[in-house]
């Protein structure tokens, strides 16, 4: 299937024309029909004489009515846009051809319509409509003059659709999935329907969805699908669906929210916008309604000169780059222009310059997606994020120059190499000012460079050429560095080098200058070795007892062990734990070990 909405100014005759086409009456409404004036969507569909289905989304021609128009035409892809040969262009007529503008709409058929009332005016009303459609995507659409009333150029108008419709692009039928809700009712005996226009993306019975509504988010599941009034276990776009919903009530779903894959769009309540069509940013008032998909939120727009802008929605919207909105005065009802989205998650502007900044930045994107421009704003991204805005496919994506891949985590080059200079003066720094000090510790790293998450850090170091030892970060082989103090573990060396296990007391140590922090930093640059209670010996010391240890009668004793090592109970009952700990002795009991053998 394939979409039409209609357009054109009030009494043209759109609701004729696609009651002639489909033999189904559009206007869904009472009053609309008493009245002879469409007011609400209407939806109909026929089959073409190529064998295309097409639907049509029927909208109101008149100005109060603008809203519910822009919610038709907003999702559908081409355009039947209509305008009476007997009246010619009018007011509404602007306000139509500003939609479809803004909208970027660029397939559709212009059909003159009533010829039967003014067959001389045919020529020069044309001739105006292809004025007025010059700036648009419309400016080379067919033209068809026809009497619906009379069927006068019926045929060549089917005709001219299955033409127009044969060069619509496909839509994408895999990938994230986005249907703007347009209208929602229940159903006695089957529950809550909504329906819309499935632009891209499969539906399938049984999806689980995210409704994001008026109110919040909340998890719904498709109980079934149909399309003209006939079921479907899936359906592919482009197609006017409906679908029956589990887990929510009709009450709670209004026009202009939107089913959603779950956890795989933005929703942003604040956007950069570049102007496409309209008024200058600069003339328009501060206060708007956006349309977006079937969606009019309230808005505040703040400038940054003409042709760009940021913009603040009352409520947020599942939005990602290049999507064209609708700017309207709530005022006057009048479209100001069109804007397409160049940033869907903005930085805040919490400092003073940082709006000209970023104000900036958005002047210089790509409308149709930079990547690496995007990372190097932010510095880092995770590329989960990047597929949410649009930026990257669903599967599978290479990074461009200039970004470094870490994980899940896209990094701008530049700023990586920035991390590893500041991380490396940080640590040379703390080095040269405190060299028994362990080195940076990766809590301090983290902090310093504002990294967004831990996992980086290792590439970081790695990078950098720097070494991560116990959660500290030092500059490659400065762990034997002891600088002053190292004269003073050379002596302690020289004394447990003749008696291995005759480990110093305390005012020992304090003789030599030796405290708990100048013993940690020997014993990381492997000079020493500590054990429990400020006992200190060589790193050696436990394979010489060992050798020792397995000359005795197995199982042995402290006091055994204590004998054949030569030295105190002070010092070979932290030793023998030492030596349980690393697995080259088993403790029996409370007395005895045994050698592992």
């Amino acid at each position: 299937m394939q979409v039409i909405a209609t357009a054109g100014h009030v009494d043209c005759g759109k609701s004729t024309l696609v009651r002639a086409l489909t033999g189904m009456e559009p206007d869904r409404w009472e009053e609309e029909r008493r009245r002879g004036l469409t007011i609400d969507l209407g939806y109909a569909w026929t089959t073409l004489p190529s064998g295309q289905d097409v639907a049509f989304v029927d909208v109101p021609g008149h100005e109060r009515f603008l809203g519910n128009m822009l919610a038709g035409i907003g999702p559908a892809p081409v355009v039947c846009f209509v305008v009476a040969a007997d009246e010619g262009w009018q007011a509404q007529s602007s306000d139509h051809r500003d939609a479809v503008a803004a909208l970027g709409i660029e397939h559709g058929v212009v059909v003159l319509s009533r010829i039967d009332r003014a067959p001389g005016r045919i020529d020069e009303v044309l001739a105006r409509t292809r004025r007025e459609l010059a700036g648009t995507g419309l400016r080379n659409a067919p033209a068809v003059a026809v009497s619906a009333v009379e069927g006068t150029g019926l045929t060549e108008l089917r005709a001219t659709l299955d033409t127009v419709l044969a060069g619509v692009p496909s839509a994408p039928t895999t990938g994230r999935l986005r249907l703007w809700v347009d209208r929602s009712f229940t159903i006695t005996g089957s529950g809550t329907v909504v329906t819309g226009t499935l632009a891209a993306g499969t539906l399938t019975q049984g999806d689980r969805l995210q409704l994001l509504g008026h109110d919040g988010s909340r998890s719904v599941v498709v109980r079934g699908l149909q399309s003209r009034d006939t079921s479907y276990s899936s359906l592919e776009p482009v197609n006017r669906v409906a679908l029956n919903l589990r887990d929510v009530s009709a009450a709670d779903i209004r026009r202009g929210d939107a089913l959603l894959t779950p956890d795989a769009w933005p929703i942003t309540g604040v956007l950069g916008i570049q102007r496409t069509t309209g008024m200058a940013y600069t003339e328009v008032p501060e206060q708007l309604m956006v349309h977006a998909g079937t969606a009019a939120v309230p808005a505040r727009l703040r400038p940054f000169g003409a042709d760009h802008a940021r913009l603040v929605l009352d409520r947020a919207l599942p939005l990602v780059l290049g999507d064209r909105l609708v700017l309207r005065d709530p005022g006057s009802r009048s479209v100001l222009g069109g804007a397409q989205v160049l940033d869907a998650d903005p930085p805040a502007l919490r400092r003073r310059g940082d709006g000209a900044h970023w104000a900036e930045r958005l002047t210089g994107m790509d409308p149709t997606g930079d990547v690496l421009a995007e990372v190097a704003g932010r510095g880092a991204v995770q590329e989960q994020h990047l597929r949410r805005l649009g930026l990257l496919p669903a599967q599978g994506a290479e990074a461009p120059d200039g970004v470094r891949v870490l994980g899940n985590w896209w990094v701008h080059a530049p700023v990586f190499e920035a991390w590893q200079r500041r991380l490396v003066t940080a640590v040379q720094g703390l080095q040269e000012r405190d060299p028994l000090a362990p080195g940076l510790s990766s809590g301090a790293a983290r902090d310093l460079l504002k990294l967004p998450d831990e996992s980086i850090l290792a590439s970081v170091v790695r990078n950098a050429g720097l070494e991560n030892e116990g959660g500290h970060i030092r500059l490659p082989g400065s762990s034997g560095n002891l600088g002053a103090v190292g004269s003073a573990v050379a002596e302690l060396e020289r004394r447990l080098t003749t008696d291995a296990f005759r480990a110093p007391e305390a005012d020992e140590l304090a003789a030599l200058g030796l405290g708990a922090r100048e013993l940690a930093a020997a014993e990381r640059a492997g000079r020493l070795l500590r054990l429990r209670d400020g006992v200190v010996l060589l790193p050696t010391a436990p394979a010489l007892a060992m050798r020792a240890l397995a000359r005795l009668e197995q199982p042995f004793t402290t006091s055994m062990a204590r004998q054949a090592l030569g030295t105190t109970r002070r010092i070979a009952v932290p030793l023998l734990e030492h030596l349980d700990s690393r697995g080259w002795t088993r403790r029996l009991d409370a007395g005895h070990r045994s050698v592992v053998r």
